[in-house]
């Protein structure tokens, strides 16, 4: 239940009075230097060898829960290894020190507690404080000690309180991190190269997004935020190198739902003289590491409440013509035009923006059809040429292109294929995006000519491939906002 304004101000006035004994009776009440001897589960792991040395121990943490019984205490205080039983006395401390204790720390407060390794007769490991000291005052009450925060705007608002008060939340980080480091150490055992490359760009390319747009004061020129990673990292292909990636922020002015976030993390790996073939193997044996890291080992995760994914079984291949086919009776080998996608998405019920040229009314109709079918994860390949302006065409079918997607849940979870390295090709791909920017297409891609003059210089063949955070979102079952740290949200 809620706390009332008035009753909050009692409480942080309270505070304020403990704080001013503190400060009158130690000094500062957060001083810089930290007496620690051992980490909370450093003490607990040696717990057999320090009770028995009697040696002094000081452990330090924040206070999760406190008893205070006469003249006796006992606290859990916390780090970030763990959590670890105080016992304070005043027979051991001494009166004035115990009563300071007693009267003046609370839960959410820092202290640092020096004192040797017992177990009590609950058979609890625990150390006995010979001395304490506070390391920094909490001046406003923790939610869980009163009413618990269980608003969702208000955890992500406040993500502080939201790691601060519930053990899963940290977890998910933890993951997280592991989730990145997998990513990063599977390609540098490759022998990939990994680059930083600008954020801010003269032209955004690499996706088909609308862009944020910033000025350089410097330069005094308008730039815009990149939308991916892809065009400099080809560039440098061109350069000579033969296998680059980039772990890298990337932003998109689009809408935010469970899938869409405007800014997050992407990466992007680009292999010289790999095919597409070479590279679904290469992504296969990525996320099966990914999803082993993350679950521990079991590479098996639950979706909304009875949907069990391995992630461990072999990612079937299947065909963009032929479900899209299956699902919307359009024949994409056939010619086709957008008045007829968007006659279709009408009679199904999907709707579109008037603006959508053919390849936009293709890539809708699929999302809301062959996608949603789409539970076991598995390879999406042959996609129209309409939809993959980077991609080079299947020999074999001129209306393809030599791309892949992994799918799952309903979800793309990444995108790959063999990269267009044909200058005029390129050109031509570019010249058709920006038709469909003129007639209104906010995300149509932006002719390029910096690249394109990179292009005639020769690139290699090669595979690219780039994957966002929404793939951990899908493993943990979760929203990609709530696996953000600090998601952007609205002003309050």
């Amino acid at each position: 239940m809620p706390v009332s304004k008035p009753m909050r101000e009692d409480i942080v006035t309270a505070k304020e009075e403990k704080l001013n004994r503190l400060e009158e009776a130690v000094g500062s009440a957060y001083p810089e230097k930290t007496p620690r001897t051992h980490t909370n589960q450093e003490a607990l792991d040696a717990f057999d060898a320090l009770s028995a040395d009697g040696g002094e121990v000081s452990l330090v943490g924040r206070v999760r829960s406190l008893r205070v019984m006469g003249k006796i205490a006992f606290a859990h205080i916390e780090d970030g290894s763990g959590k670890i039983q105080v016992f304070l006395s005043e027979g051991e401390i001494g009166h004035d020190a115990f009563a300071l204790f007693s009267d003046n720390i609370e839960s959410g407060d820092f202290i640092a507690a020096t004192g040797t390794m017992f177990l009590t007769k609950k058979g609890e490991k625990t150390l006995s404080a010979k001395s304490w000291s506070i390391l920094s005052k909490s001046m406003r009450p923790i939610p869980t000690e009163f009413y618990g925060l269980k608003d969702e705007e208000e955890l992500l608002r406040r993500r502080y309180l939201d790691l601060l008060s519930n053990t899963e939340t940290r977890d998910l980080f933890r993951k997280k991190n592991r989730f990145w480091q997998t990513i990063r150490q599977f390609l540098a055992e490759r022998d990939f190269l990994e680059v930083q490359t600008p954020v801010l760009e003269h032209i955004p390319g690499g996706a088909e997004a609308e862009p944020f747009t910033t000025h350089h004061n410097a330069l005094d020129q308008d730039f815009y935020l990149r939308i991916s990673l892809e065009l400099s990292l080809k560039r440098l292909l061109v350069g000579g190198y033969e296998r680059v990636f980039e772990i890298g922020r990337v932003f998109r002015n689009e809408g935010i739902d469970r899938e869409h976030l405007q800014e997050f993390d992407h990466m992007e790996f680009y292999s010289a003289y790999t095919d597409l073939g070479q590279g679904m193997a290469m992504v296969e044996e990525l996320y099966r590491a990914v999803a082993g890291a993350v679950t521990d080992g079991g590479m098996k995760t639950s979706h909304e409440g009875d949907v069990e994914i391995d992630w461990g079984k072999p990612f079937p291949r299947v065909d963009y013509f032929t479900e899209f086919r299956k699902e919307t009776d359009i024949d994409l080998s056939a010619e086709v035009t957008a008045l007829e996608l968007r006659k279709k998405a009408d009679e199904l019920g999907i709707r579109y923006e008037a603006s959508y040229g053919l390849g936009r009314m293709i890539d809708t109709l699929y999302k809301k059809t062959v996608r949603q079918k789409l539970i076991e994860p598995c390879f999406l390949v042959g996609h129209p040429i309409a939809v993959s302006p980077l991609a080079k065409i299947d020999p074999s079918d001129p209306k393809k292109a030599l791309r892949m997607q992994p799918v799952a849940l309903k979800s793309e979870l990444g995108n790959g294929f063999a990269e267009l390295n044909d200058p005029a090709d390129q050109r031509r791909r570019f010249e058709e995006q920006m038709k469909l920017r003129a007639a209104g297409d906010k995300e149509g891609m932006m002719l390029d000519e910096d690249f394109l003059e990179a292009l005639e210089y020769g690139m290699p063949p090669a595979f690219g491939f780039g994957m966002s955070e929404r793939l951990f979102a899908v493993l943990m079952n979760r929203s990609v906002r709530e696996t953000v740290i600090f998601p952007p949200m609205k002003e309050r």
